[in-house]
């Protein structure tokens, strides 16, 4: 096995001490979506496309992953052509497979090693497509959100941080729709351009991996002119989304007086 721990090793570890805690086996799924796992190939990738070494077993085909590229070495005993990807964009590719393989994940190398049949990459891919309706109809009235619940503020809070320069800030309210519709709003200010779908498919996994119904939030984007904007800022929870910072300008040479021009 490798030294260091991972998330996925811890997230495992803690549903070893909580056996019965559904939210432990929803964060360790939640885990897994979120790293990057190197795929064993056939072959090196063509371009975009890639051949998954596909290992036969008594009960169907498998592919193996790894959360770290010495953790496939380390499986492999060699070097080995590999296909780095985040966990979600493998699981609903398996999935998608016809026939589905099962997931060999850390086999061997890690405290998380685990066999995932395909059933469960089912579930989780299913579990990963869902996410917040967009809405569509016009809000007619927003009010401070009512009755929040600490699994949800804790979800935000926690899926908004690593949203970082995806958006400026969002707010939560009550949002009553034109169609008669209410409940619970986020909505995202200044998105980065074409961000909107991320965002909402990273919502809906913040919410669903906390043991919440993602289709309870709606959500909705506005730029900070919008006239909601300011509706919006004065009944919000306000979520401030971490920025990417900028670069710092460098001085041409000669120009600072701490760094002197280098002599040839």
């Amino acid at each position: 096995m490798t030294d260091a721990p991972t998330p996925l090793d811890a997230a495992w570890t803690a549903t070893l001490d909580a056996p019965d805690d559904d939210h432990a086996r929803l964060q360790f799924y939640a885990r897994l979506a979120e790293a990057e796992l190197c795929l064993l190939l056939e072959r090196e990738a063509d371009g975009d496309r890639i051949t998954p070494r596909v290992f036969e077993l008594e009960d169907g085909p498998m592919v193996v992953a790894f959360d770290t590229e010495d953790r496939l070495t380390a499986f492999t005993g060699m070097a080995a052509p590999y296909a780095a990807l985040p966990g979600r964009a493998l699981v609903e590719m398996l999935a998608a497979s016809d026939p589905p393989p099962a997931l060999g994940l850390n086999l061997g190398v890690a405290p998380s090693s685990r066999h995932l049949p395909p059933e469960v990459l089912a579930w989780l891919a299913e579990t990963l497509a869902a996410r917040p309706q967009e809405v569509e109809a016009g809000i007619t009235e927003i009010a401070p959100p009512r009755a929040v619940s600490e699994a949800l503020l804790s979800a935000l809070d926690a899926r908004l941080a690593r949203a970082e320069g995806l958006a400026v800030a969002a707010w939560l309210v009550t949002a009553t729709r034109a169609d008669g519709g209410q409940g619970p709003l986020l909505a995202f200010i200044d998105p980065a351009p074409g961000a909107e779908p991320t965002l909402a498919r990273a919502l809906g996994e913040a919410l669903t991996f906390s043991g919440l119904d993602a289709a309870a939030l709606d959500v909705a984007f506005f730029g900070a002119d919008d006239i909601m904007a300011a509706r919006l800022a004065r009944v919000g929870l306000r979520f401030d989304l971490p920025q990417r910072e900028a670069p710092a300008p460098q001085a041409p040479p000669g120009m600072d007086p701490a760094r002197p021009p280098r002599l040839r």
